[in-house]
């Protein structure tokens, strides 16, 4: 229960820093530790947490793009 306490704490930060128009960077930084605690939940509860597997798996890949276009960016 704490893990999904994290995850939804987390949720509400990144939901605070957008609103506050804080940098993409300081936003994707809350969305990796959102993938953590996201991880650590689904580890705890296996049972019916398919459709949040599924999710951490597109939030994985998204933030693999996100690390290609910041390199991209940056020139390396």
């Amino acid at each position: 229960m704490d893990e999904a306490r994290a995850v939804l704490a987390r949720l509400e930060r990144i939901e605070a820093l957008e609103s506050a128009g804080a940098p993409a960077r300081v936003v994707l930084d809350e969305v990796r530790g959102l993938l953590v605690d996201a991880e650590a939940w689904v580890g705890t509860e296996r049972h019916g947490t398919d459709l949040a597997e599924s999710a951490l798996e597109r939030c994985r890949e998204a933030l693999r793009d996100a690390g290609k276009t910041e390199r991209g960016r940056a020139g390396l």
